[in-house]
């Protein structure tokens, strides 16, 4: 019978892989929990509207990369391919909105995005998420990317770079926005990529984001977002930016930085490496204060957030992230089997982590399976110890000492 093997942009992620995820979970939710924000669960399944919505239906991912189908009642449901709309829908069903309060929330899971796999982007991929509602105030914004440089350096991670902009808000992006149609009209828009050239005139702010080399070059001398800033928006830049300079945030200013979601408005960022290849965002974000209100929910309920794509960090971390072996019981004698699996048990019980060996195997081959799992300590059961009651202890770290005991005072 023919082997079934995985589908395409998916990953097994074996121990030595899955430790450097729970070793980025762990340190986000110490991170994320002293800046007083607590973890929300929200569905891998979504109904379609959510993202059409939320996303905008002139992105990538809405046109191109959505998971999406009908269930057996024919509604259209969505693999979600980011998690921040997910988020704002169960904030708003469930109305944690009052006046006046801050929510914070972080989360991590698996997205879908039908894109072409490559070293750091899968159709099944990993992120960590933190959102925060309800705080229009600038120094939002400074703490939410103060959280995310703590973040990233809790997981070991220096060399990497901040880019931030402003995309202004609904006051002033429709003048920008009709500053970018008048310049994009001026040039010879066969020579832009197809979606482009639709794009001039749905979402013209999207043109921006195109990654083909040849739109780039013709756009290179667009209108700059920082010079349609309505006033309010200006100083709310300025704050964040003061604030961040005070705490000693290094960053870059990216005019051209719009991300690929449509939700983003005033401040967006990314943070990118220049040592994973072609694909060098690691993470990325910004305020979207009116996702709230066009998912349904009160009016002018501001909010910011950000996502860390984790197989693309995971690329960055070196060296070896599996939890440390305390113990190794070995087997020599099976007789002893029963003596050695209850004395691995007493040893969990008192707060170690171990194996025990199951199978009667020779000496050298037990301590060679206790090296290849970095056990501490090899408790060795052969037949002297079976016999006397014993357990001999060896060091497996460099002095190697060893010794016999009594099993029974062990554990006094």
């Amino acid at each position: 019978m023919a082997k079934i093997q995985k589908i395409k942009g998916v990953a097994d992620l074996f121990p030595e892989d899955s430790a450097r995820y729970a070793f980025m979970e762990k340190t986000a939710r110490d991170v994320f929990t002293s800046y007083g924000f607590g973890e929300l669960r929200t569905p891998i399944l979504e109904k379609t509207e959510l993202f059409c919505r939320s996303i905008g239906e002139e992105t990538d991912v809405v046109q191109k990369e959505m998971y999406t189908f009908p269930d057996r009642k024919n509604r259209s449901l969505t693999m979600r391919p980011e998690a921040t709309a997910g988020v704002v829908r169960a904030y708003v069903e469930n109305k944690i909105y009052q006046p006046g309060k801050v929510s914070k929330f972080f989360t991590f899971g698996p997205m879908f995005r039908y894109e072409r796999p490559q070293a750091g982007r899968m159709r099944q991929f990993h992120q960590i998420n933190a959102e925060v509602f309800g705080a229009s105030e600038p120094q939002a914004d400074a703490e939410v990317l103060l959280m995310l440089s703590g973040f990233l350096k809790g997981i070991g991670l220096e060399k990497l770079s901040f880019e931030l902009n402003s995309l202004g808000c609904p006051e002033c992006r429709p003048k920008y926005n009709q500053a970018l149609k008048d310049f994009f009209n001026s040039l010879d828009k066969s020579e832009l990529c197809d979606d482009c050239q639709r794009r001039v005139d749905t979402n013209p702010l999207r043109v921006l984001d195109c990654k083909v080399k040849r739109c780039k070059e013709l756009t290179k001398d667009a209108p700059s977002i920082p010079d349609h800033l309505c006033t309010e928006c200006r100083d709310h830049f300025d704050v964040v930016i003061s604030l961040i300079d005070e705490a000693g945030l290094e960053y870059t200013l990216n005019p051209r930085l719009v991300r690929g979601l449509d939700y983003y408005q005033r401040t967006t960022f990314e943070v990118t490496s220049g040592d994973i290849g072609a694909q060098t965002a690691v993470a990325g974000g910004g305020r979207y204060d009116g996702l709230v209100e066009s998912l349904g929910g009160p009016k002018k309920v501001p909010g910011i957030g950000f996502a860390c794509g984790m197989e693309r960090l995971a690329m960055l971390l070196e060296g070896e992230y599996e939890a440390a072996t305390d113990f190794y019981v070995a087997l020599v004698d099976e007789r002893a089997s029963k003596d050695a699996l209850i004395f691995g048990e007493k040893l969990r019980r008192s707060g170690l982590k171990g194996e025990v060996g199951f199978t009667a195997k020779s000496m050298k081959a037990q301590l060679r399976h206790a090296n290849k799992i970095n056990a501490a300590k090899c408790f060795i059961f052969g037949a002297d110890e079976y016999e006397n009651g014993t357990v001999t202890i060896k060091d497996m770290t460099e002095g190697g000492e060893q010794e016999t005991v009594s099993r029974t005072d062990y554990f006094k």
